[in-house]
């Protein structure tokens, strides 16, 4: 009896999509906005608020903190400003690879060589166009 071999899917959603799916909703938001230019490089929290007054200021204010803290956005505490300046750290793909890098290491962390030879199953189902695009990004 054969098992037919189950097919790897392609996630076509794009990167965006994928991180917002990675970040709280409020993030995906804020993020969203900063990633597709709604938000001026720099932006202060007055900006995000302007741009989403559904939100009251301090969780906004809370927000941005949160994901400079993540590393997601940069931030600049300028003395001579009273407003802190925030720009966008990482695009979507790299919070895309930081992530699951620290995702696959945790599990190997955790299951060791089950960890390593699910991986590697999950590699064999790939066909060759797959598996070249994931050598290339691994090589970054």
């Amino acid at each position: 009896m054969t098992v037919p071999v189950r097919e790897q899917r392609i996630d076509v959603r794009s990167e965006r999509a994928r991180a917002r799916d990675l970040l709280g909703p409020l993030e995906a938001r804020i993020m969203e906005a900063a990633w597709t230019g709604h938000l001026p490089d720099p932006f202060v929290v007055r900006d995000v608020h302007i741009l989403l007054p559904d939100l009251a200021y301090t969780t906004v204010m809370t927000t941005v903190a949160r994901l400079a803290t993540k590393g997601i956005l940069s931030v600049n505490r300028s003395h001579a400003a009273r407003a802190h300046r925030y720009r966008v750290a990482e695009a979507p793909g790299e919070l895309i690879e930081r992530l699951s890098r620290a995702e696959a290491g945790q599990a190997v962390a955790r299951f060791g060589d089950a960890a390593l030879a699910a991986f590697a199953a999950e590699l064999d189902r790939l066909n060759p166009a797959q598996r070249e695009r994931l050598r290339r990004l691994a090589e970054r």
